[in-house]
């Protein structure tokens, strides 16, 4: 059975401002399925933002079950995605799920990822997917090179030159912001 796949996850957090953007392509085998996926979310009254990668039903049980968890600690998101995390490695059909997420409140950005991770990306930039080094390289040299940027500049430019480069990427984009 042909999965639908392949995406590229971007989030930066610059000068006080965190921004979580995605590509909208969704590729089935070698063959682009849909181009304006929506893979990026807010929760918790627009407080959290999330975006995934990985198998888009997979994506969506984890983002319920993110949603869940979030609600049961109050909005804490690391607390959140770590009790995912737990449950994640733990639950016989969770472990089987194939997807990773971004995740952003107003002071954390973190990748939570199916292997139990819950990481603090190093350099405040946070990327997954099939075009995340592509991404995470030209945010890295945005956020060397062009300070002055906002972090949802350095989200969209870096996700047009993952695009450019990664043929499981597009230009159809979708940033966001917590509130």
């Amino acid at each position: 059975m042909t999965r639908i796949r392949s995406t590229t996850v971007l989030g930066i957090r610059h000068n006080g401002e965190i921004a979580v953007g995605a590509d909208g392509q969704a590729t089935m085998d070698k063959h682009v399925a849909k181009n304006n996926v929506r893979k990026i979310r807010k929760l918790g009254e627009g407080k959290v933002v999330t975006g995934f990668a990985g198998s888009t039903a997979d994506a969506f049980m984890l983002l319920d079950r993110f949603e869940e968890k979030l609600t049961s600690y109050g909005g804490n998101l690391k607390r959140a995605a770590i009790e995912l995390a737990k449950d994640w490695r733990k639950d016989q059909y969770l472990r089987k799920l194939e997807a990773m997420m971004v995740v952003a409140d107003k002071d954390e950005l973190l990748i939570v990822s199916g292997t139990g991770d819950v990481l603090e990306p190093d350099s405040d930039v946070a990327a997954i997917g099939s075009g995340a080094m592509y991404a995470q390289a030209a945010a890295l040299a945005l956020k060397k090179h062009a300070p002055h940027l906002s972090a949802r500049q350095m989200v969209e430019e870096g996700l047009h030159i993952a695009a450019d480069i990664c043929i499981y990427t597009n230009h159809n984009l979708m940033i966001e912001s917590p509130s």
